[in-house]
């Protein structure tokens, strides 16, 4: 029990600060809900479905090979994960009639990877115990939020511009950038400190989740 509150924890901290945030007009808790728990069956289909597809079309044949982990990270992890989350995005929350500012697009970005998040985190966590949780909590969790407030940036601006598909396209391959470079250098841990690189891109992100963050609340339609 305490394992799952630890794996659960992080992830609804960042819900509620993301939450707060959202200062001049507040989403449907429905919808966010809704958003959360398709996230988490999406973690759900992508671990047991599109990783077992991909590892079979795509198989690592050398653990050292740099090239065949790049492909790994940016490919067969990064790009699977954020195009999921863009798509309950783009289909489910960006038509709805709530989603009526552009802090909206950060809002579901975030409630959607904090779904998914929450379902690899208790997997993670339950498997690897009270160290994983800590470690994860301040690494693997953060950056599936940073990841989400990137991509909803862009969609919460494409949902007011006649520019839509360019710019929802942007934030989806500005996740999966971050998202790919975080992973990579995990991924290549056998070269010594290149893991370092995973959390200086961790921290890149979050520098730019916090001025996208300040952008959209300064630009609400909803503002005094």
């Amino acid at each position: 029990m305490n394992l799952l509150l630890l794996a659960v924890a992080p992830v609804f901290s960042i819900i509620l600060y993301i939450y707060v945030q959202d200062k001049h007009e507040k989403e449907p808790r429905g919808l966010l809900i809704s958003s959360f728990l398709l996230g988490a069956i999406i973690s759900i289909l992508i671990v047991f479905g599109l990783y077992f597809f991909t590892n079979r079309f795509i198989p690592i044949t050398d653990q050292f090979s740099i090239w065949q982990q790049f492909i790994q990270a940016f490919v067969v992890v990064a790009l699977s994960e954020e195009f999921s989350k863009y798509a309950i995005v783009k289909y489910f929350a960006q038509p709805k009639k709530a989603f009526n500012e552009p802090y909206d697009g950060i809002i579901y970005a975030v409630m959607v990877s904090m779904g998914f998040a929450c379902t690899e985190n208790i997997m993670y966590v339950i498997d690897g115990g009270y160290e994983t949780a800590i470690l994860r909590a301040f690494t693997a969790v953060p950056a599936h939020a940073t990841f989400g407030i990137l991509m909803g940036y862009y969609m919460g601006k494409a949902k007011f511009s006649n520019n839509r598909l360019v710019l929802n396209v942007t934030g989806l391959l500005l996740a999966t950038l971050f998202h790919g470079a975080y992973d990579f250098f995990l991924f290549i841990n056998f070269i010594p400190g290149i893991s370092i690189g995973a959390f200086i891109s961790l921290a890149v992100a979050i520098v730019l989740s916090k001025k996208a963050i300040k952008k959209h609340q300064d630009i609400s339609n909803f503002k005094p």
